[in-house]
């Protein structure tokens, strides 16, 4: 294990010492230390939550020394806030597809992801968080909002084609679209099976008046 650990550390530290600041491409043993720290943070905020997490049960769980994660992080916190962002940046939207169709994509696979990912192992942890600390409240209400904005924007496309009635209030419907989902994992503690997100669609987003566009 001392093995392990002095290699990364070694590792991260000659790569600093050779890392350029002129626009290069990160060093390649920079970007591993860093994945190995987000990916312990994150397994460590799932199994412990955020109060009992440190910079030294993290630093343990990488592999690396304490040294290593502040050079990349001032604290916790920041810590924190950078392993749930690369989380986030897999939220793509569908471009394929009817505004309807797209929203089924899209809620299917954050239903799928609530079902088993890290994100959903970590999620209770952040809202337990959030509830007790001001900093972490800051950073979990603007990636829901981020992750909102998502749903948002597909919705108010929706209503340009005219694929969802324009007279609905988009906030209020996406956060209906997506409450269920995060209802049955944080209060039941049981998945929303991906495969009724359509049978959600057809009871929440109802037709335009007349029907569908082209109707």
């Amino acid at each position: 294990m001392w093995n392990h650990h002095s290699s990364v550390e070694a590792d991260d530290m000659a790569a600093g010492e050779g890392a350029s600041p002129c626009g290069r491409d990160p060093d390649p043993r920079i970007e591993r230390s860093r994945r190995l720290i987000l990916s312990a943070a994150l397994e460590l905020l799932g199994e412990l939550g955020y109060g009992g997490l440190t910079v030294e049960a993290v630093a343990a769980r990488a592999g690396v020394g304490k040294s290593t994660i502040y050079r990349h992080w001032p604290g916790k916190l920041e810590l924190i806030e950078d392993a749930v962002r690369s989380l986030k940046a897999g939220i793509v939207l569908p471009d394929e597809g009817t505004v309807r169709e797209r929203i089924v994509i899209l809620l299917q696979n954050v239903a799928t992801g609530m079902a088993g990912s890290t994100w959903s192992t970590c999620l209770p942890a952040i809202i337990d968080a959030a509830e007790r600390d001001p900093e972490v409240l800051v950073i979990h209400r603007r990636f829901s909002c981020e992750r909102r904005q998502v749903l948002m924007d597909l919705l108010t496309e929706g209503v340009a084609t005219g694929d969802i009635p324009g007279h609905l209030d988009i906030g209020l419907l996406a956060e209906c679209l997506v409450g269920p989902i995060m209802v049955r994992r944080l209060l039941l503690h049981e998945p929303f099976d991906p495969d009724d997100v359509t049978r959600l669609v057809a009871q929440l987003l109802p037709e335009p008046i007349g029907g569908a566009p082209g109707g």
